[in-house]
């Protein structure tokens, strides 16, 4: 981490603590003002904006038209307020990125998942990044408890995505120094090199997927994982009710989830008194809305959330669709901050699945196995489901030609390069990815269970 970047972050840190402490009339006057800067900014550089909400200039926040993830891309050059901004430089700089090197010297870029097509592109100055990270990682790991100080040196442990076009690589690749040294590992790897470098290395906070860190709670209890954590940081994925009970079965009252997104940066996290996520309204304004974009009652799941970024300049998002189904608390925290609780998060539910083992027993493998083979397909939408005759690999939307035979090879190798016995691999084209009820239906599902 650069000093430039120290300071920056020791910066924005004190404007958080700060914040914690207002009350409501406070924070939504804070809302307010920096609603109205950031329209200000976005309609005197964005071309896209000056278009978008052309004659609603003055109009209240929730009469603005919806932004979502198809428009941001299909109008990126515009939408973006540096016009020495190009999409296609962009996605030439993601090709070659090198090293921890800026766009254009002075942009940090991530990506998200293309599952939901084509996968959308991110931007922000080297002040919005500081102030993402410092409300992602500064304000939860102060409210888990984690006090980092010049005179101890705090082993981490990060077990998500190691793609460098991934928030969570890039926000550990930034955060990493000699008082804070921080061991990434791809979430992809066979559990057996996970517990290998994870018992070497003795961390003292880890921060995983919810997915993942229900395996490493089970390794633990099985006794062949065997760490002592100080904080445990569940975020990117639903942390469901059994994942945290085996959890605090492995480790203690050490979890604190968070929740926040590659386009929308910090959104909510966790504190001591484990009442709820609270809603990081300093940073954004969050609508929970039904699919017609009309506001929900306190108390009733969304069927999504517009966010609102306040601190976006680079990439203004100005209620920017998300398809998370939040549910909000009335409830006030005993900590006394004054920010809304979210009660529940229904997100996308990632499913481990279990294969026989080569050796013997079974072998869990991470979602993300499949991810980092899914996402790299030219396809709209895909789903993986095992069942009772194998795999089912359902893919729809397919812009081009996909060599089936080479898909199934590359799914082969990565299950046994996890130990497991494959089983019998079937691609499947359909017209669309079937979805449950809720709308959240698993991009990798066991239908075994259920059998």
């Amino acid at each position: 981490m650069d000093r430039g970047m120290i300071v920056r972050l020791l910066s924005e840190r004190r404007r958080l603590r700060a914040r914690e402490h207002w009350d409501r009339p406070h924070l939504e006057a804070f809302q307010t003002e920096s609603l109205r800067l950031l329209r200000e900014y976005a309609y005197a550089h964005s071309p896209f904006y000056q278009q978008f909400h052309r004659g609603l200039y003055d109009a209240p926040l929730q009469e603005l038209p919806v932004l979502t993830k198809a428009m941001l891309m299909e109008h990126f050059d515009d939408l973006v307020t540096d016009r020495a901004i190009r999409l296609e430089d962009v996605k030439a700089y993601i090709a070659n990125r090198h090293g921890d090197e800026l766009f254009l010297d002075r942009y940090y870029v991530n990506s998200t998942s293309g599952t939901s097509g084509r996968p959308g592109l991110f931007l922000a100055t080297r002040d919005e990044w500081s102030a993402t990270l410092a409300a992602a990682l500064f304000r939860v790991f102060a409210w888990a408890g984690i006090k980092l100080k010049l005179t101890h040196r705090m082993k981490m442990a990060q077990i998500t995505s190691t793609n460098p076009s991934h928030m969570s690589a890039q926000g550990a690749n930034t955060m990493g120094n000699r008082w804070m040294p921080i061991m990434q590992l791809a979430a992809s790897e066979p559990v057996t090199t996970l517990i290998e470098r994870l018992n070497a290395w003795q961390p003292e906070a880890v921060i995983a997927y919810a997915s993942m860190l229900r395996i490493l709670a089970e390794e633990q209890l099985a006794g062949r994982l065997q760490i002592k954590p100080r904080a445990v940081l569940s975020g990117s994925e639903v942390l469901t009710q059994e994942t945290r009970h085996r959890v605090v079965q492995a480790w203690g009252e050490v979890l604190f989830n968070e929740y926040g997104s590659t386009d929308g940066g910090g959104l909510g996290a966790e504190c001591n008194k484990h009442r709820g996520l609270h809603l990081q309204e300093d940073l954004v304004i969050a609508e929970v809305v039904d699919r017609d974009n009309r506001p929900v009652p306190v108390g009733v799941y969304g069927d999504k959330l517009l966010v609102t970024v306040l601190g976006s300049r680079a990439q203004p998002l100005i209620r920017y669709e998300m398809d998370d189904s939040l549910c909000l608390s009335s409830d006030l925290c005993p900590c006394g901050r004054p920010f809304t609780l979210i009660a529940d998060i229904q997100g996308r539910i990632h499913e481990i699945l279990s294969f026989a083992g080569v050796g013997g027993g079974n072998v869990n493998v991470h979602p993300i196995v499949f991810h980092n083979i899914m996402d790299t397909l030219p396809v709209n939408g895909w789903q993986v489901v095992q069942d009772v005759d194998g795999i089912h690999l359902l893919i729809s939307g397919a812009r081009g030609m996909i060599d089936q035979e080479a898909l199934e090879d590359t799914v082969r190798k990565a299950l046994a390069k996890q130990g497991a016995v494959v089983p019998r691999i079937e691609i499947q084209p359909v017209p669309s990815i079937p979805q449950a009820a809720s709308g959240k239906t698993p991009l990798v599902k066991s239908n075994l269970s259920a059998s």
